[in-house]
């Protein structure tokens, strides 16, 4: 089945370009010019893979739209990259607490953003299966991108899921702030250390009474604890 991806964007001939060239590499498009329409077609099933969201929008901002994605529970796992006119990096720092995946800054070249895309579907998706179970890991699927705590499955953002196989990478050990955020964002992201705890917080959240796997240590960082027993 086609990934679907919906495209919040008010420029309609940038809106038609992206819909074509999207297609041509086989995705399944939808087109929203507004927030509250963005929001009505990312709700319907099928739910959208990821969203393509524009920052200025006519109704809402952008960055209010993200908002309500990553607060309702129909759409609180779907991957978003947002697209924006605006350069600062106050912006890109916005749409990452708010749990945005990537950005990319107009004028962009398709090419570049279909990269992007493909990275993200990809982190999304994984190389399939689940990872080998350990007396030091708990059951994480790459497929769904989910976890498994006290025999529920519990689903993850594209984000959240990076930082926990950061973290159980190398449990017992800790990881700062600076490392999860080269390891998760890159590089040359822009992103503020408090970033890292927005994102942890709501992992936390997700793992509910196994929140205590993850333990924090004042200007040292994070690490993974090894779990007394299998979940």
């Amino acid at each position: 089945m086609a990934n679907r991806i919906l495209i919040v964007e008010d420029e309609i001939d940038l809106a038609r370009t992206l819909e074509y060239s999207l297609n041509k590499d086989g995705y399944d498009t939808i087109c929203a010019a507004t927030g509250k329409v963005a929001l009505e077609h990312a709700r319907q099933e099928p739910i959208p893979d990821l969203i393509l969201l524009d920052l200025m929008l006519p109704d809402m901002s952008g960055l209010e739209v993200c908002r309500h994605v990553r607060s309702h529970p129909a759409t609180q796992n779907v991957s978003i990259l947002i697209l924006t006119a605006k350069g600062e990096e106050i912006d890109r720092v916005v749409g990452f607490e708010l749990g945005a995946d990537d950005y990319v800054v107009k004028p962009f070249s398709i090419r570049e953003l279909k990269l992007r895309i493909g990275a993200i579907l990809r982190r999304q998706g994984g190389k399939g299966g689940v990872k080998p179970v350990s007396d030091n890991l708990i059951p994480i699927n790459r497929t769904t991108q989910s976890i498994v705590v006290a025999g529920e499955e519990i689903s993850l953002t594209s984000l959240e899921f990076r930082i926990l196989d950061a973290l159980t990478a190398n449990p017992g050990q800790f990881m700062s702030r600076d490392e999860l955020l080269k390891q998760v964002w890159g590089e040359k992201s822009g992103v503020r250390s408090r970033t890292v705890d927005v994102h942890v917080n709501r992992l936390r959240e997700k793992l509910g009474p196994s929140n205590q796997l993850i333990e924090t240590r004042r200007n040292v960082g994070y690490r993974y604890n090894q779990p007394k027993t299998n979940f």
